[in-house]
């Protein structure tokens, strides 16, 4: 068997290679999953925690694809000012549940990472953006700037 497994591997080197490189990125990504402060959660999860818990949803998005289409009663705070922690809009909610939203759920991480640190307590990642919230047909509000 470990003699099948080295002649597999000298005749297909380059696809040896990517499946070692794409199971250590899958081992990688799933510990770095489960050490996370963060948690990512369906849109499901995210209704329960806005009804129930007053959760408090933070769209991370540019202010004009805000503006075209939001989850009520959402904040627009872009990443670069929690980057820079300019979080006047939410400083008092660091006790409360919170849960970023981005385009499509992959922009949503670093700054959901960065509100952990500075010091929110329940900060959720809503798993597939206000994409998979439009796909779903779930509400959202328009304004006008």
């Amino acid at each position: 068997m470990i003699q099948e497994v080295i002649q597999f591997t000298n005749r297909h080197a380059i696809l040896s290679i990517t499946w070692i490189t794409l199971l250590l990125s899958v081992i990688i990504l799933t510990f770095k999953n489960l050490l996370s402060k963060t948690k990512n959660i369906t849109n499901i999860q995210a209704i329960q925690l806005i009804n129930k818990s007053d959760a408090i949803t933070i769209d991370i998005r540019p202010n004009d694809d805000f503006y075209k289409g939001h989850i009520i009663n959402a904040i627009n705070l872009t990443s670069l000012e929690i980057k820079k922690n300019n979080l006047k809009k939410i400083e008092n909610y660091k006790q409360k549940f919170i849960i970023v939203v981005s385009a499509n759920g992959l922009e949503s991480s670093k700054p959901a990472d960065k509100l952990v640190q500075y010091g929110f307590k329940h900060v959720f990642i809503l798993k597939e953006g206000i994409k998979g919230w439009y796909n779903e047909n779930l509400p959202l509000i328009c304004n006008k700037k």
